[in-house]
């Protein structure tokens, strides 16, 4: 069977990447367009209603205008994110022996060290962030001709612009996504069946996703503002999270815009790629074990 080929060619570790990356692909087709209404919130402070409306000016031919960055991007840092953290984990484990580390904070220095690796990827967040601003829409044509044009006129420097908020967000939610992907998992009722346990893991990924999605979305919207400029100066974190408070009148329900809408798509997002993830992990577990 193609299924048990599949297998037998991945090997043990290197099926987390595969079953990681077919489960960001799938999210990112399924919920782009949810994802481009709240760039446009995050972006410019303004309701989803007017996020839509300027979809909707926009037309039809530019809804998925801006996939292709995020869809490489994730389909190679979610398979990074899963087969990183397991190599990590591994490998530290045994060199850790019985040192006495805990395993907790060995898990979570692994968890640290793929979410940071992850951060490589940031020129596609970076692309992807410019083709959905319609304010560039104008000067960018497609993937291709954004990275031509940045590496050409500014440098690989201006394609890790917004680096450090990437870098602050990665880290700390991968170890919070590892660190609590199995105690929340054991408070849910135990599965009997195959589909039983695909709700259980699209439960356990969705809640997880979305907390730390609220958590760190203020993180997303300095980023979101870094990444929307287009040479010049490259300002702080600090300095642009201030930039936008005054913007928004010291309103926290201001910079939280947009928060809610983040809240459901991370729900869906983080619940498809865990339950695609392990579906996909057992059915080539299974093919091992039958092998």
């Amino acid at each position: 069977m193609l299924e048990d080929q599949a297998a037998a060619k991945l090997g043990p570790q290197g099926k987390h990447y595969v079953c990681g990356s077919i489960a960001a692909f799938t999210n990112i087709v399924v919920t782009f367009p949810i994802q481009k209404v709240l760039f446009r919130q995050q972006l410019h402070g303004v309701f989803a209603t007017e996020a839509v409306r300027q979809l909707q000016r926009d037309g039809l031919r530019n809804l998925y205008r801006g996939l292709l960055p995020p869809l490489l991007q994730k389909s190679t840092t979610v398979a990074i994110m899963f087969g990183l953290y397991e190599d990590f984990s591994r490998v530290l484990l045994d060199r850790v022996g019985s040192s006495g580390v805990p395993e907790l904070i060995t898990r979570s220095f692994a968890a640290a060290l793929a979410g940071t690796t992850e951060a490589i990827l940031t020129p596609f967040e970076r692309v992807q962030t410019l083709l959905q601003d319609h304010r560039h829409h104008g000067r960018f044509n497609n993937t291709a001709h954004t990275f031509r044009t940045l590496l050409s006129e500014y440098g690989v420097k201006e394609c890790y612009r917004g680096l450090i908020p990437i870098l602050l967000r990665n880290g700390p939610s991968n170890v919070l996504f590892f660190g609590l992907r199995g105690p929340i998992k054991e408070q849910l009722p135990e599965a009997t069946s195959r589909f039983g346990n695909l709700v259980i893991d699209f439960v356990c990924g969705g809640v997880l996703g979305a907390g730390l999605g609220i958590m760190f979305y203020p993180l997303n919207v300095v980023k979101s503002r870094a990444q929307s400029q287009v040479g010049g100066a490259f300002q702080p974190c600090r300095q642009v999270l201030l930039t936008v408070w005054r913007e928004r009148g010291g309103s926290l329900a201001k910079l939280f815009r947009g928060a809610h809408l983040n809240y459901h798509r991370s729900l869906l997002s983080w619940g498809i790629i865990n339950a695609t993830y392990e579906l996909l992990l057992k059915l080539l577990s299974e093919d091992e074990w039958r092998g």
